[in-house]
């Protein structure tokens, strides 16, 4: 009895679970649409199936309307039926294939489309997924920015495979900033070109502002919500960054820059080649300066971005004019002479001028005091020539630097220049560093009639050695005429008929 109970129990949902099959797989006589016509102007037609495969065809429903393609479907809720121009499915196992020939003014839109379960959208009626989310899974949402124009096949596909039904679409053009943002401002006023996002990614417009500027985008509360206006859009001022622009003609003069902003910004004099200032990330407001002599006409770039919190962006420019205008500044080998040095230079403007101050340095960084120059007071675009001839021929590169100063002490450096000579690995002048008093000098060759002098900072000699013929290594007591000579830098200089040759001594006591 046992068993022919269970025999019929087993034969009793066998047959019910046929017939649910029968029931699921059975066609819908009175389904309307062809399953294959678009929907126009903003009204889809959303073909819907029994079955996660568009497997049996039930009728058409239509979502969007003219004022907009938008729409929001959840079926009336799970497990119930939902009705279609044809027969009512049963919102669990079914699939619904919407269609859409929509035309798009020419811009950039953000589409975001989502779905509980599968979801894929296509924009060329099927022939490639823009978007696809092809997998169970609870309700979530996926967004692209893409830019538009003109008419598409829209084919968003969606399935449920149980519990919760929900598929959603929405598109929305996004304000795209008008004119070109690389141009410059001129004058006193800057040239801003605001995105959104922190990498300049969507262009939202332009502003101005003046040469100094403190600006806070309107969210000084740092609400993260606030709205700033441009020329063509506003953004919301959160995850933006802004480029400002501004080409400068600066008469020659000692420029300090200073730029502040919470988060990055960033100071470019090249039009972005290089940053003079980089502050770039991520901090509460702080503030970079930048101290320089500067003259011609430079395109200066501001950039900055936030990302999240405060907002500001500031900038400043102060000048002080330079003692002298420099209009030539230049270094060469002595005509005959290969191994001595030939400075010249030109200034104009020289009012209230007093001296320049020829330096010289080995390194490029370090640089001492070699010559003073008394300075030609000078108006207009009246021209002042100078030269002067360093004697001290160097192995190696040596640099040169100006300093010019003014009566009341202001003071500015020129650029360096600098001139190549070459070494000689027969003679050597060695050490550098006098500790004890005595100096060497070492010829491969010999040398007739040579002379090692002793010359000090100012160019004074204050020793002097001869040999008719210098050859081998010969040691040198370095204590100057009168006696012992006070620790600093000295000039020792090896001469004959044909060559020089002078390298700077530090003497320590």
């Amino acid at each position: 009895m046992k068993n022919l109970y269970s025999n019929i129990v087993f034969s009793l949902l066998a047959a019910l679970l046929l017939s649910s099959q029968a029931s699921t797989a059975q066609s819908c006589s009175t389904a309307a649409g062809d399953q294959t016509t678009y929907g126009t102007n903003g009204t889809w037609i959303g073909y819907v199936y029994q079955g996660r495969n568009f497997d049996t065809y039930f009728g058409y429903v239509n979502e969007g309307s003219a004022a907009s393609p938008n729409f929001d479907e959840s079926f009336g809720g799970a497990g119930t039926n939902y009705n279609t121009n044809g027969c009512a499915i049963y919102t669990d196992n079914f699939s619904v294939r919407y269609k859409l020939t929509q035309v798009f003014a020419s811009g950039n839109y953000s589409i975001t489309v989502g779905g509980d379960d599968g979801y894929r959208l296509s924009l060329d009626g099927g022939a490639t997924w823009t978007i696809n989310q092809w997998n169970d899974q609870s309700y979530n949402t996926t967004n692209i920015t893409i830019a538009l124009n003109g008419s598409y096949n829209i084919i968003f596909e969606y399935y449920e495979n149980g519990g919760d039904n929900r598929v959603s679409f929405n598109v929305t053009p996004i304000c795209t900033g008008t004119g070109d943002p690389t141009i410059y401002g001129t004058g006193t006023t800057w040239m801003g070109y605001i995105y959104q996002g922190m990498n300049f990614d969507q262009y939202k417009g332009s502003v101005t502002e003046g040469l100094t500027f403190d600006e806070n985008f309107g969210n000084s509360g740092a609400s993260n919500t606030a709205t700033y206006n441009t020329s063509s859009c506003s953004i919301t001022t959160y995850q933006f960054s802004a480029r400002y622009r501004l080409q400068q003609n600066l008469t020659p003069a000692h420029y300090l820059f200073t730029v502040g902003g919470d988060d990055g910004y960033r100071l470019s004099l090249d039009g972005g080649a290089t940053w003079v200032i980089n502050n770039w990330g991520d901090h509460s407001y702080a503030v970079s300066s930048y101290d320089v002599v500067l003259s011609g006409t430079y395109n200066m770039v501001l950039e900055y971005y936030d990302d999240g919190g405060g907002d500001e962006i500031s900038f400043a420019m102060t000048s002080t004019l330079l003692p002298v205008s420099l209009t030539g500044w230049s270094v060469s080998a002595v005509p005959g002479n290969p191994d001595q040095a030939l400075l010249k230079w030109q200034a104009t403007n020289a009012v209230n001028f007093d001296h320049y101050i020829i330096q010289r340095s080995n390194d490029g960084q370090s640089f001492q005091d070699i010559h003073t120059t008394p300075g030609v007071t000078g108006t207009g675009t009246t021209t002042q020539e100078y030269s002067y001839t360093d004697q001290y021929a160097f192995n190696g590169t040596v640099f040169y630097r100006l300093e010019m100063i003014d009566r009341d002490g202001t003071f500015t450096y020129s650029n360096i220049v600098s001139i190549g000579f070459q070494s000689s690995q027969d003679i050597r002048i060695y050490p550098t560093r006098v500790e004890d008093g005595s100096l060497f000098v070492e010829s491969a060759l010999s040398i007739h009639q040579a002379r090692l002098e002793i010359f000090d900072m100012n160019g004074r000699r204050i020793q002097a050695k001869d040999w008719t013929v210098l050859d081998g290594r010969q040691s040198v007591s370095i204590n100057g005429n009168k006696g012992s000579l006070p620790a600093g830098a000295y000039i020792a200089r090896l001469s004959n008929s044909n060559s020089i040759l002078a390298k700077q001594i530090i003497i320590v006591k």
